[in-house]
């Protein structure tokens, strides 16, 4: 299948991008002084889509991240089911991730660092369409900026009706940052107070303070990590939330950036893989059946015509950068 490669020519910073896995942004090697970081984990075999499209690269999850309580909810009145056999579902029956990441993306525009894909709902995957309340369009940019790379994020109601939404990344990050390193060396740093209460991986809809074990907000080895959790309560500077890996054996860093419309954070150890998940997300799991309840799970509603827009960013570069 047809991949894109963009290439930032002045320091050598290269990205992979898969349109027919979900605009899956899989690879990216930054150029950052005399070293060469491999950002993202991604098995070889990723880009021939045998594999499970959220387990590799940047997955990109809407119009829901993560789980739907029994693949079903209920908006305006109506319940939706979305089946066993449309999209992803979990080992519990809820479904998970959305509707775009498995599916094919149509690619707008190209540059030489640059690309740009687009999906609809009602015309890339129509079968899929009865399954939501609205109709939705959503478009990524993905640009190559030194040893950043920048995305920014549009999403579209072009119905006649409201869309609920949520939106979020699974990206899965090196570790650690090179090969002569190790993770004993390597922490990760996220300014979350709070965290939501799960039970099976779904939130109660209580939120209580970060306990010792999952507080990362002065940073946390990760050999001493096993987390699958929903991180929240964001400290931010400037609009501008900001979380950190570092390899300190290596003298290496990665930075994730995203504005302050990202709301909560799930961090996820997977287990015997050499990566860790750093997920932004705008609304916690299963947040459509929350918001029923009148939890403030962070749900967003788009009126018919109107636009919204996000960006995150990743750079990778030395400690004394």
């Amino acid at each position: 299948m047809p991949l894109i490669t963009i290439t930032d020519r002045a320091t050598g910073s290269t990205a992979r991008i898969a349109p027919e896995l979900g605009f899956n942004c899989f690879e990216f090697n930054a150029r950052a002084r005399d070293w060469t970081i491999r950002v993202l984990e991604a098995d070889p075999a990723f880009a021939d889509g045998s594999l499970r499209p959220s387990g590799h690269g940047i997955p990109i999850l809407f119009p829901f991240p993560n789980r739907i309580r029994d693949s079903r909810f209920v908006w305006d009145s109506r319940e939706y089911i979305i089946p066993a056999n449309i999209g992803l579902h979990d080992k519990n029956g809820h479904a998970i991730h959305g509707f775009c990441l498995d599916r094919p993306w149509r690619v707008t525009e190209q540059g030489d660092r640059f690309a740009v894909g687009q999906f609809q709902l009602s015309i890339d995957a129509p079968e899929r369409r009865p399954l939501w309340p609205a109709d939705f369009r959503i478009e990524v940019c993905y640009e190559l900026r030194g040893s950043s790379l920048r995305c920014d994020i549009h999403i579209e109601n072009p119905d006649s009706v409201p869309l609920p939404w949520g939106f979020g990344t699974h990206p899965y990050f090196r570790v650690p940052l090179d090969a002569s390193s190790q993770l004993t060396s390597c922490l990760i740093e996220v300014p979350a107070n709070q965290e939501w209460a799960l039970r099976d991986c779904l939130p109660t809809g209580e939120r209580h303070e970060v306990p010792r074990e999952k507080d990362l907000r002065e940073g946390e080895y990760l050999d001493v990590l096993k987390l699958d959790d929903v991180l929240t309560d964001l400290d931010d500077s400037n609009n501008v939330v900001s979380c950190s890996i570092y390899d300190e054996a290596a003298g290496l860093q990665i930075r994730q950036r995203c504005g302050s419309e990202f709301r909560e954070y799930v961090v996820f150890t997977p287990p015997a893989r050499p990566c860790v998940c750093l997920e932004p997300y705008t609304c916690v799991t299963d947040a459509i059946n929350l918001h029923a309840r009148g939890v403030d799970a962070g749900l967003r509603v788009l009126p018919p015509g109107t636009q919204s827009h996000l960006w995150f960013e990743i750079t990778a570069g030395t400690l004394l950068c």
